[in-house]
């Protein structure tokens, strides 16, 4: 059996993780952290995720919401990152992030978070969304820098973050494909004049409920090519984060992603 803690469990990404958890015979949820302000602390996480009651309350407190867990899942806010690290590194536990839209500072919290304990990090946990990161690569190495390359992601009107940390990590696959580094075009307004060569650009829409919608766009002489995923469910990321946790559970000190996982089979 498996214990694990939610970071976040009044978010959408936190109950339905919290329902997905629920529905695995092999896990058991022995807490879940919120802000010590939020009118859900003392709620069942159960019912919280719109479930039967488990006996298990979401908590302000780190002590509460963490103990007795064997690993713990972080979808909360870049500003949350650093005391969960501080909370996971003071206790030895394991910790799963989804969080997007850290700075590098806290991208380097993450390493020196790595070196203590083990942190698989993933801008998004989406089996599909890494599966189009290695076709974005493949195809980017395939074409050359002679086929402009365009990222487009699309999300819900409430994401704060654009270009989605996914949209970066899709042009960072095309960059290591080509071999070669351009610019990075974000956006583009009247007076921007034409495209840099090389450059890889990036487009962004939040609109209504879209759960999660990514494009590689790699367009030359003639013919263009390409790539789409979408989400139409956010258990497609819950799956992807438990899938993630069963695996880091018990592994040594380091930082890991999809990819490594993923290897493994």
């Amino acid at each position: 059996m498996l214990n694990i803690a939610i970071i976040g469990a009044t978010g959408r990404m936190g109950q339905c993780i919290i329902r997905a958890a629920l529905d695995e015979p092999d896990l058991k949820l022995r807490g879940g952290l919120v802000s010590p302000a939020s009118d859900a602390a003392g709620t069942d996480l159960g019912e919280l995720a719109g479930r039967r009651a488990i006996g298990v309350v979401a908590s302000g407190d780190p002590e509460q919401a963490l103990a007795g867990a064997d690993v713990v899942i972080d979808f909360s806010l870049p500003d949350s990152t650093d005391a969960i690290l501080a909370a996971c590194v003071a206790r030895r536990l394991p910790v799963v992030i989804g969080t997007t839209g850290l700075t590098d500072r806290q991208q380097a919290a993450l390493n020196y978070a790595a070196s203590q304990i083990p942190v698989f990090y993933a801008a998004n946990m989406s089996i599909g969304l890494n599966l189009l990161r290695s076709l974005a690569k493949s195809a980017a190495m395939s074409l050359g820098p002679e086929f402009d390359a365009e990222i487009l992601d699309v999300h819900h009107r409430f994401k704060r973050d654009a270009p989605s940390g996914s949209a970066l990590e899709l042009g960072a696959a095309v960059v290591e494909g080509r071999g070669s580094k351009g610019p990075a075009e974000i956006g583009r307004r009247p007076g921007d004049g034409a495209r840099e060569s090389g450059a890889v650009g990036y487009a962004s829409l939040r609109a209504g409920d879209v759960v999660g919608e990514h494009s590689v766009l790699l367009a030359g002489p003639g013919e263009r090519l390409e790539l789409i995923h979408r989400v139409s469910d956010r258990a497609a990321f819950a799956l992807g984060a438990i899938r993630a946790a069963r695996w880091l559970a018990g592994r040594g000190p380091g930082r890991y992603g999809m990819d490594d996982m993923l290897a493994d089979g």
